[in-house]
């Protein structure tokens, strides 16, 4: 059976890159359900809404976006089988993000909190912007109405850049958040040792899903 040539180098890293990422959501998932009270967005517990928001954002800017930039290489099946699955995994991302955005600004408001304060809500705003963008722009020239056969050809190398570099942007944002929220823990004394750590862990294997993805499309 003859193998693919093209498939020869990735063909070992994205399963890492798969593991990476769901061993992320694990931990994730460990740190808000055993640690931080939960999650549930219409909850009178402003932090068991609050904690939705750093699980969607991971979910969907980094983990779901992450499968969408490999699915050109791992999806089964014709060209436009595979864009159809990119740009389908994408708009869930965007609806995912949004719907973790929505939740910390309401954490905000219960709390009277002042929005978009920091570095993280800089970022994170600014990517899901971004993220928007990036989806629109491929739908139309990509899937339809489709630009010019011309155009697709020079837009696509710059198309796919940004999505590598919006996947970053979502890693940074959630490495940001991360440190953001176990300084703030730890200088008010709410964290064991052992809970930072496990924060620890999870941008690292956040960090890890990042550049596998990458490693598995450059």
């Amino acid at each position: 059976m003859d193998i693919d040539r093209r498939m020869l180098p990735y063909r070992g890293i994205t399963p890492v890159a798969y593991l990476a990422g769901l061993v992320a959501l694990i931990l994730m998932l460990v740190w808000l359900l055993h640690y931080r009270e939960g999650l549930e967005y219409d909850s009178d517990n402003p932090y068991r809404v609050f904690n939705v928001h750093p699980f969607l954002m991971l979910f969907g800017l980094v983990y779901i976006a992450g499968h969408a930039i490999m699915a050109y290489k791992m999806v089964p099946g014709s060209h436009n089988v595979q864009k159809f699955v990119h740009m389908l995994q994408n708009l869930v991302a965007i609806c995912l993000g949004i719907i973790g955005i929505c939740a910390v600004f309401k954490f905000h408001d219960m709390l009277k909190i002042e929005d978009m304060y920091s570095l993280h809500s800089w970022i994170g705003i600014s990517t899901i912007c971004l993220f928007c963008f990036q989806w629109v722009f491929g739908f139309v020239t990509f899937m339809f109405p489709r630009a010019s056969t011309h155009t697709r050809v020079r837009a696509r190398p710059w198309h796919a850049a940004l999505g590598r570099a919006l996947l970053y942007m979502a890693i940074c944002a959630a490495l940001t958040g991360l440190m953001e929220k176990a300084t703030l823990l730890k200088q008010n004394n709410q964290a064991s040792q052992r809970e930072l750590h496990l924060v620890n862990f999870t941008g690292l294997s956040i960090l890890l899903f990042g550049i596998f993805v990458d490693l598995s499309v450059a």
